[in-house]
């Protein structure tokens, strides 16, 4: 991939995260725009119809009872006749139902069905209602009650059927109210005005409590709609998360590739002016006769140094984000790395007239990791620490036990410190605090990112404790597991264990 390629990628990513945002927006702003409350009355006829369909047999069976209990003094003829229109009103408001969920209804034909189950909720009361008036005239007042009784019970079980839609409510229980309120009236007498009253009152008492159990009804169904909104409007966005994901891990891929490519370019030619320039620096070649040019072959050689060390930092970040990076694992004494990391890096520090200490505890026992990696955790962390402090000031190297078993190697300096908002960003790929940037202190800001991927492949972390004015210290602890103490660390570090499978099949039996 060329840098212009890799340039237009980032590009047009960049575009399109903002095409999809306000994408986003737009489909928020609508969503909000819908109002949940539109569709309810469709929802709540639903739901009656489904009652309706759920207690069929119901208004059938009554139908029969007050049929076989009127034939004690009501004609077989009037009672058949009643019969078969009351089954058949109850026929007609089921084939309805049935017939109603054969195919979605648009919103136009909603309200033709709502008129039309009133209708027939109207029409099924009529039929409930003429026993009053032809069953009536030749019953005793005992048998009058029944049939008063037996209306009442009717509208109930209408009640509890159809309470939570209105119109159709309306529609069957206030016809059967107003034929027994009429049946009573045309009787008479304070009995009959009292039940007069009494089913008047319970009509409006239904009527009040089917109100609340509409209004709740409606709110469950509000809110359900809303619930399937949010859960659609999330599943589209889990997916869209896990698209954005795959494209963020293409393009880190991507960019590890391509850092990985440019490194191993860089380098072929850089080894030419490392080789030319140190032949020019050492004279192998016979002497120069003007000194200004072995001066120069000398800055070339450091500057090509300097730039090695960064190919290689940029080597070493692009395996640890791709994954490629793998450790060597041996036991390690963490004082070698320590005196390996100051005897490099010595000379840095004499010219700044800095002193290095190293304090590690006695009877420290060797760590199970990487050799070459630790050392380049002690190698960046001394060199951070050696960068940023003052001329004449200190560097303390330490490694110690806490009490938890785990090994912690650390390297304070007494700096100018890190300001709190930047600890966290110090630890990424390409990031340079603002004292870096404001002394124009050479890096390139990966030190600290390398250190943190080594920690993470040996399962361990890394912590920066910096108070600005009283320095920084950078503390790197590796996990109990990994810590060869006790019998099972003398056999791995022992003389006896030749083979690095020896090693890991005890450490992993351990």
């Amino acid at each position: 991939m060329s840098v212009a390629g890799f340039t237009d990628t980032l590009s047009s990513r960049q575009n399109f995260h903002i095409e999809e945002a306000d994408h986003h927006v737009t489909k928020r702003e609508t969503v909000s725009a819908i109002d949940p409350t539109t569709p309810w009355q469709a929802d709540l006829l639903e739901m009656f119809l489904r009652n309706q369909l759920l207690v069929a047999p119901v208004m059938p069976l009554l139908s029969l009872l007050l049929a076989i209990t009127a034939l004690q003094w009501v004609p077989l003829f009037t009672i058949a006749t009643w019969l078969i229109g009351a089954l058949g009103c109850n026929a007609i408001q089921l084939f309805l139902c049935n017939h109603y969920f054969q195919r979605p209804r648009s919103d136009a034909e909603q309200g033709e069905w709502i008129g039309m189950m009133s209708a027939s909720e109207l029409m099924q009361g009529t039929f409930w209602v003429l026993p009053l008036f032809f069953f009536w005239p030749e019953a005793s007042p005992l048998q009058g009650t029944f049939l008063v009784a037996a209306i009442m019970v009717v509208s109930v079980v209408r009640f509890l059927v159809v309470s939570n839609f209105m119109p159709v409510l309306i529609a069957g229980t206030t016809i059967m109210t107003i034929g027994v309120a009429l049946r009573c009236v045309s009787e008479g007498g304070p009995i009959y005005f009292g039940m007069t009253g009494l089913v008047i009152t319970l009509e409006v008492f239904f009527l009040f409590i089917a109100r609340q159990l509409q209004d709740t009804a409606r709110d469950m169904v509000i809110f359900r709609r809303q619930k399937d909104n949010l859960i659609t409007e999330l599943k589209v966005e889990r997916d869209r998360a896990e698209t954005e994901r795959h494209k963020a891990e293409q393009a880190n891929n991507a960019k590890s590739s391509f850092l990985a490519n440019m490194s191993h370019e860089l380098r072929t030619p850089l080894n030419a002016i490392l080789g030319f320039s140190e032949i020019l620096e050492r004279e192998l070649f016979g002497p120069m006769t003007n000194n200004a040019y072995k001066d120069y072959a000398g800055d070339i050689h450091n500057s090509g140094q300097y730039l090695l060390g960064l190919i290689n930092d940029i080597l070493d970040i692009s395996r640890i984000e791709a994954g490629r990076r793998d450790i060597r694992e041996e036991p390690v004494q963490l004082l070698e790395p320590l005196r390996h990391a100051k005897h490099l890096l010595e000379i840095n520090a004499v010219k700044k007239n800095m002193t290095i200490e190293i304090h590690v505890d006695a009877g420290l026992p060797k760590v199970w990791g990487d050799g070459r990696a630790i050392n380049q955790i002690a190698i960046n962390l001394l060199a951070n620490a050696i960068k940023f402090s003052p001329a004449g000031g200190q560097a303390v190297l330490s490694a110690t036990r806490n009490a938890t078993g785990e090994l912690m190697m650390s390297v304070k300096d007494n700096g100018p410190g890190i300001p709190p908002n930047e600890i966290e960003q110090a630890m990424s790929a390409f990031t340079r605090g603002s004292l870096a940037t404001k002394k124009a202190i050479d890096g390139a800001g990966l030190g600290l990112s390398i250190v943190r991927g080594i920690m993470d492949l040996h399962g361990g972390r890394i912590e920066i404790k910096s108070q600005l004015g009283h320095g920084t210290e950078v503390i790197c602890t590796f996990p109990a597991s990994r810590v060869l103490s006790g019998p099972r660390g003398e056999i791995i570090a022992g003389p006896n264990i030749q083979s690095d499978s020896q090693r890991k099949l005890i450490s992993l039996t351990g």
